[in-house]
């Protein structure tokens, strides 16, 4: 009930308003989001990959109703592409990428046209690019922008999410040679004729999925905070002989820090999604909806005064 609730006020504007005028807002925004800025992300970029992580940068931005937006959103993906090149962090980062940031809901030759661009960028930069997932409705034009995208860049990756019903059907789809496939939860609201409801159901899909992608000839991408997926993805590694070039875990910007760093000790490839930008909202009160602690954690700094 709290996660729809909060789902449900992340796309209210009176809510984004009181939220984004609140006091200490910006320390919490601080937590998971690492600035405005293409240099904001080159500086939260450098000082990761000389810890040891991987990263993928997210440029926070999907609700997109114009080209021109569009245009805009791919042209500062180039731009942060250069400057990892430029700044010798690649291939350790690559960028994430929402197609509807990219001009989705316009027109999906638009999007694909746009994340073309992107990936040509990652290319001549050295690194790769994922294709977030958004919700259920966006699910088949993603994978077909997808399929269209890896004729020529076939390192393009793509995240499903185990909180679908059809992701085990996706899954089995993309565990071959060369697809990089970064599997989560999932973080929208759905109904449950498409989407598992309850955080057992999710859990035991997240699994499922997980042993096709580690059995199959693919790169697993592991995205997930939950220890006990954690856990069972160790597990798998060994079952399967993967050792940490053949696949990776994922966590957020902000989330479980000690827990990212300890894999990166491990010697595993720890990948830390990092978003950047000023549109920020609809990318925080997700992670509100993931985790209570965030909502906690959220609310003691909004009524703090000291």
């Amino acid at each position: 009930m709290l996660r729809s609730v909060i789902l449900a006020a992340s796309r209210s504007s009176r809510v984004e308003r009181f939220v984004a005028t609140a006091p200490y807002t910006s320390d919490v925004v601080r937590r998971f989001v690492v600035g405005g800025g293409t240099d904001d992300a080159l500086r939260a970029t450098s000082a990761l990959v000389a810890d040891g992580f991987a990263v993928t940068l997210d440029h926070l931005g999907e609700d997109v109703v114009t080209a021109e937006q569009a245009h805009a959103a791919r042209d500062e993906y180039r731009r942060l592409l250069a400057g990892l090149s430029d700044a010798g962090l690649t291939p350790p980062a690559e960028v994430s990428v929402k197609l509807s940031a990219l001009g989705q809901k316009i027109d999906e030759r638009l999007a694909y046209e746009n994340a073309l661009a992107v990936c040509q960028a990652a290319d001549a930069a050295g690194t790769t690019v994922t294709l977030d997932m958004e919700d259920h409705t966006t699910t088949d034009s993603t994978l077909d922008v997808l399929a269209e995208l890896r004729r020529d860049h076939p390192s393009t990756g793509v995240a499903l999410q185990a909180y679908l019903r059809r992701t085990e059907s996706d899954c089995r789809e993309m565990a071959r040679a060369g697809a990089r496939v970064r599997l989560c939860k999932g973080a929208y609201r759905e109904p449950e004729s498409v989407a598992h409801q309850s955080s057992r159901d999710v859990d035991r899909s997240y699994v499922r999925c997980m042993n096709v992608l580690m059995a199959g000839d693919g790169y697993p991408m592991l995205a997930t905070h939950d220890p006990r997926l954690i856990a069972i993805g160790e597990d798998r590694a060994r079952w399967f002989d993967r050792g940490p070039d053949r696949f990776e875990f994922q966590m957020l910007y902000g989330i479980r820090p000690q827990e990212q760093e300890r894999l990166v000790a491990e010697g595993y490839t720890m990948r830390t999604y990092v978003p950047y930008g000023d549109d920020w909202y609809g990318y925080l009160m997700r992670r509100l909806a993931e985790r209570p602690a965030n909502l906690i954690f959220f609310g003691r700094a909004l009524a703090s005064r000291g």
